[in-house]
């Protein structure tokens, strides 16, 4: 029974653009949520989403920035199927089925046995529950899979008359899904006639392709080829800081290309590590990796910079094996050995091989007797053969993967190394394996836990490692070994927005009563040392293996306690952001200057505590007073586009005259077609540049910034400048700090994968409305009677059953034009499409509003009769 307010009148959502999850859907999906009583949350004006206040967030991939920051506070990440399984039933399902972690390997399971023994079954069953499935007593529509041993239980007879869309599997599948903590094909598994007890084990098998993309871009630390080409801006690195360290193996051309792709997509090229989001190097070693490691950057070889700028959407660098620092040493204890490959085909092969080589093992293409090791998909082959009558230890990839995702070698008596399905080659799990970050810590990066370490932490470095750790705390307390994270935290006081110990224990106090314990001091004096490397592990001793941990959902009244405690600090942490902005401007004393002071102090009192050679001479150069600096805004360059700016109609001798003062000042105009900072505008406006700009999340001002600049000779701080036009945005019916945070998290795609047409003769012209739409990531296409434009006939089945997708078509209101209307709209039923025929005002509102929505008032048979009138 549903609650009389809605279904979701509980729940706070909040949704995550990317290429698996369009804008277009989301708006769908929004207008369902509310409708059935549910809040959609905007994103904050960086694009980000404001995790304090949901209590789902919808997202069809783990790959978004604050994934790890939703793992600690415990708020479920599901995908679209969720809403639409919950509206299907009429009641909430359950969160665990729709997990997008694809570690979460039965996530789309639903399961029900058949002719097993009590024991099996149960067994069966738990592990998949654990791993994401979900059982059902009986054969539903909503079953996926029925383990059985032949067709003659009723269940299987059920499925096979009904002819439901469903799987019928051995328990030989599960078992070996269990075994290796994967999920393999079920093909070779399936009833009537399961390949497993019909083909011979040691018969070919096809070596699969990387169908889901894991290994492309992620092949090798060194990519051979740099992104080139007139393509989309990298809004990923929008008003994001990268570092590049000089030991990556790359040209000065190829390094400038790649500081074009970062700029032009909104991004700053620095060179100091404090100043950093993004730490780009080739070797996990070195002072500057240790200390961007330290301050909780996200740290990335070149592979990862190219894999973000080529599919503009974030990943984690720890997402994939070589897509992070690789050891300059190698691995501990794969020194000396010589590693060969077989059964492994295509980009399979190729990472193979590289993460060999950076374990610090040698590749081999061909097999002898001096090999230590043979690393097959399969039990059979002629390198298989030989290596055991060679005595060569024979495994498969998860060995050296998760022996360099742990950063130590590991034992060959764990049984999934040495596992092979008989039917199944195991390249079609390769990939799949993350980073240990603890491991990684523990041997490149350690310490960061003392207080000289914390004073030298910003507050968000502090919160971003508070975060790390309470994901990975609810990990091994609610998740099975590899980190995925289910049930509630332990600690339900702990709030990783707080800055650091103190006020996590000031936190404690206010909320129990009483003082919590003081934070453990250590008397290492040492900030960011290079780490002692560690010993290899001796023959012979073997790691003790995690053993699988039951899963906890967690309570409703625990989750709603915890949402409500940090529903409860969105006042607090907003302001305390803003106090952090505030320079000595805006008044006496506070904000940074209160901080920097703080630093110094804590600074000098540990020079006090434990005098170094050198540390008064140091202390007295602090004491003289320094030469005025020129402030950080003289000195930086931005680049402004100009829109509706009227000061140089008419007047281009003034106009470049005053554009290199603008230049000197540090402020460059750039053109249309150029990445910008800011677009400069005197109101809010329906030009072309406008909304092609406000498509890329760019930040509108003012352009009483460029006058007042001309008119003092220095750069104006442009956020004072942030345009505010109550009047406009009433008229177009937008918020225009809400439209550039949908903007931001759009990425310029939120016309993605819809088809817009336009007549020829539209008023203006169709180059007119190109540029929008494409800026919008749609597909732009111009049709006449002549065009020679068609839609490709299709029907409802070809589709899948799914309903017809629109495709518009912009017109404006001449007799030449209408008679095009019933042409287009027979030309998209042919094609099961919705055609949708309206005036380009719809356009123009949903870029302004960087939503997709429909209203029948756009349909040009509507719009041009109200327009008549």
């Amino acid at each position: 029974m549903t609650d009389s307010k809605g279904l979701f009148s509980d729940c706070v959502f909040a949704f995550v653009p990317s290429s698996s999850l369009a804008p277009k859907d989301i708006s769908a999906y929004t207008t369902i949520v509310e409708s059935n009583g549910g809040t959609v949350v905007e994103p904050r004006r960086d694009g980000s989403i404001r995790i304090e206040q949901v209590t789902h967030i919808v997202a069809n991939s783990i790959d978004f920035e604050q994934f790890t920051e939703s793992q600690a506070y415990m708020i479920p990440v599901v995908t679209l199927n969720w809403i639409a399984s919950s509206i299907k039933r009429g009641k909430q399902a359950q969160v665990r089925p729709f997990s997008p972690d694809p570690r979460m390997i039965f996530s789309t399971v639903t399961l029900t046995c058949a002719d097993l023994p009590t024991i099996d079954k149960e067994t069966i069953a738990g592990a998949t529950v654990a791993l994401g499935g979900m059982e059902s007593a009986d054969v539903t529509r909503q079953t996926t899979h029925i383990c059985a041993l032949s067709l003659d239980h009723p269940k299987c007879q059920t499925a096979v008359e009904k002819k439901l869309k469903v799987k019928i599997v051995l328990p030989h599948w599960f078992e070996d899904c269990f075994k290796l903590g994967k999920r393999i094909d079920e093909a070779p598994y399936c009833l009537p006639d399961p390949e497993i007890l019909r083909v011979d084990p040691a018969a070919e098998v096809e070596i699969p392709e990387d169908k889901e993309g894991r290994l492309v871009g992620a092949t090798s630390p060194n990519p051979d080829a740099l992104v080139r080409g007139s393509v989309q801006p990298s809004t990923v690195f929008r008003d994001k800081a990268v570092m590049i360290s000089r030991d990556l193996n790359i040209t000065p051309k190829s390094l400038n290309i790649v500081k074009m792709r970062i700029t032009g997509g909104g991004g700053t090229v620095v060179e100091k590590v404090e100043d950093c989001d993004m730490f780009i190097c080739q070797y996990r070693d070195g002072p500057e990796y240790i200390k961007a490691a330290q301050l909780e950057k996200e740290v990335g070889n070149l592979a990862w910079l190219l894999h973000l700028i080529s599919h503009n959407e974030w990943t984690s660098p720890l997402r994939r094996l070589l897509h992070y620092p690789v050891p300059r040493d190698g691995i501990p204890g794969f020194d000396g050995l010589r590693i060969c490959i077989s059964n492994y085909g295509g980009d399979a092969r190729i990472y193979l091989e590289n993460l060999i080589k950076a374990t610090g093992a040698t590749y081999t293409k061909t097999m002898k007797t001096d090999n230590t090791h043979l690393i097959t998909a399969r039990s059979s082959s002629e390198k298989y053969e030989a290596a055991k009558d060679w005595g060569v230890e024979t495994t498969n990839h998860l060995w050296i993967e998760e022996s360099y995702a742990k950063c130590e070698m590991q034992p060959l008596t764990v049984s999934k190394y040495t596992h092979f399905p008989p039917r199944t080659n195991l390249g079609e799990i390769i990939g799949q394996t993350f980073f240990d970050e603890a491991k990684l810590r523990e041997n490149y990066y350690p310490g960061g836990g003392d207080d000289d370490q914390e004073a030298n932490k910003s507050p968000r470095a502090k919160r971003k490692r508070q975060i790390l750790e309470a994901a990975q705390e609810n990990a091994q307390k609610g998740g099975p070994a590899d980190g995925v994270v289910i049930g509630c935290q332990e600690h339900k006081e702990f709030d990783a927005l707080q800055d650091d110990a103190h006020e996590h224990a000031e936190a404690t106090r206010k909320k129990f009563g009483v003082a919590a314990p003081p934070p453990k001091k250590n008397n290492n004096s040492s900030v960011f040392a290079t780490p002692a490397r560690r010993q290899p592990a001796r023959a012979g001793k073997e790691n003790d293996t995690p053993s699988e941990m039951s899963m906890s959902t967690g309570g409703r009244s625990a989750k709603t306690k915890a949402m409500t405690n940090l529903q409860n600090l969105a006042s607090d942490i907003a302001l305390y952001e803003k106090e952090k902005k505030r320079t000595s401007k805006d008044g006496p004393w506070g904000g940074k200057r209160a901080a920097d002071m703080l630093d110094r102090t804590r600074t000098r009192g540990a020079r006090a505590s434990s005098p170094t050679p050198g540390a008064e001479e140091q202390d007295k150069e602090e004491a003289r007073p320094s030469k005025k600096r020129k402030s950080s805004k003289s000195s930086e360059t931005i680049r402004v586009m100009l829109t509706g700016f009227t000061r140089w109609v008419g007047q281009k001798r003034r106009e470049d005259s005053e554009r290199r003062k603008l230049r000197a000042m540090g402020i460059i105009i750039v053109g249309e077609h150029h990445a910008c900072d800011y677009l400069a505008a005197p109101y809010i406006v329906r030009t072309v540049k406008f909304l092609r700009t406000l498509a890329k999340g760019v930040t509108i001002i003012k352009s009483d910034f460029i006058d007042e600049a001309l008119e003092t000779g220095e750069m104006p701080d442009p956020q004072r400048f942030v345009l505010k036009d109550k009047e406009n945005e009433k008229k177009f019916g937008i918020q225009l700090e809400t439209a550039i945070s949908r903007a931001r998290a759009n990425k310029g795609r939120l016309l993605a994968g819809i088809p817009i047409y336009c007549t020829s003769n539209i008023r203006n012209g169709p180059e007119s409305f190109r540029p929008i739409a494409e800026a919008n990531g749609a597909q732009f296409l111009t049709y006449s009677a002549r065009s020679g434009v068609t839609i490709r006939p299709t029907t409802a089945e070809e589709d899948g059953g799914a309903p017809a997708d629109p495709v518009y078509l912009l017109t404006s209101n001449s007799e030449e034009e209408r008679k095009l209307w019933p042409k287009f709209t027979a030309m998209a039923e042919r094609g099961h499409m919705e055609a949708r025929i309206v005036s380009a005002d719809w356009l123009l509102d949903v870029t302004m509003r960087q939503q997709v929505s429909f209203d029948e008032k756009y349909l040009a048979s509507v719009f041009f009769e109200q327009q008549s009138t």
